[in-house]
Parts: structure tokens; sequence; C-alpha cells
């Protein structure tokens, strides 16, 4: 009997699902990269948009983490928040998952997202499924940690 024909046949099938797996992963990056940048995964991007109106914009330690309360973190640009030392403002809280959340602006907002932690983000006392804007004097808080939002306006 001969293989070849089938051989051959399945290569190409190999490669064609392949390529479209890259071109899956690809297209998935594309929208990541347009939503980061202040889009929809679908529209246009607002290119050189100035965070909350260009005002700076911190994170203020309120309680735990392992941080002096009062401790204030520069967002300016968006920082992830967790116990991992990958994360931008790292602190030790047990709730606290790796790459727990991240604080993004996007346009002249601050939005907050949970990283598909597993104890959950709130915002002001309500849990954070999705992105949600954040104000000024907002709080996060992340497992028995506890942040304030606070823009510094001239």
């Amino acid at each position: 009997m001969d293989y070849e024909p089938i051989s051959v046949a399945l290569k190409f099938a190999f490669l064609a699902v392949l390529y479209l797996f890259l071109l899956w992963i690809a297209n998935s990056a594309r929208k990541d990269l347009k939503r980061n940048r202040g889009g929809d995964a679908d529209g246009d991007a607002t290119l050189g948009a100035m965070p909350a109106g260009g005002y700076d914009a911190w994170l203020v330690v309120v309680r735990g983490g392992g941080i002096e309360a009062g401790t204030r973190f520069d967002v300016f640009g968006g920082v992830t928040l967790g116990r991992s030392a990958d994360a931008d403002v790292a602190f030790t809280d047990r709730y606290a998952s790796g790459l727990h959340a991240r604080l993004y602006p996007r346009g002249d907002r601050y939005f907050l997202e949970d990283m598909n932690s597993t104890n959950g983000t709130l915002l002001d006392g309500a849990a954070c499924n999705s992105e949600v804007e954040v104000r000024d004097g907002s709080m996060i808080e992340i497992g028995d940690t506890a942040f304030r939002f606070e823009l510094d306006r001239p």
C-alpha cells in the first residue's frame, strides 16, 4: 500500500492548522494592543491621549501589604498590582495573586481591571469583574490590602 499521498496531505493539513493558529495569535495580540492604546478592539485608538487630562495619578497605601501606610506609587502610564516581583506595585498579601489587577489610563480617564485573580478585586466596596472606571478618591482593595486612588491636580 502506498502511503505517500496520505503523508503529504497530512503534512499540508498540519501546516494549514499551524498557520491558522499563528494568525489567530497575531489577531488577538493586535486587539490587545489596540485596547491598551485607548481604542476598542474593533475601533480606532485614541493616539497620544494624555492620561486623566495630563494630571499625575497616585496609589496611596491605606493599609496592609507589608507597605507603610501613606506610601505613594505613581500610576502615570498604568501599573500592575500583585504579589509577584514582576508587578509594578508588589506587596505581600496571602489573598493576592501574582499579577492580581492593573490600573491604566485610557483617554482622560483611569480604569481598574482584575486580571482573573483567585480572590477578586474590590473598587469602592464593589467587585471588579471587568474594567471599571476609577475616580479620584476611589478605594481599591485586594485581600487585606487597600489603596486610595488620587489625582494630583494643579
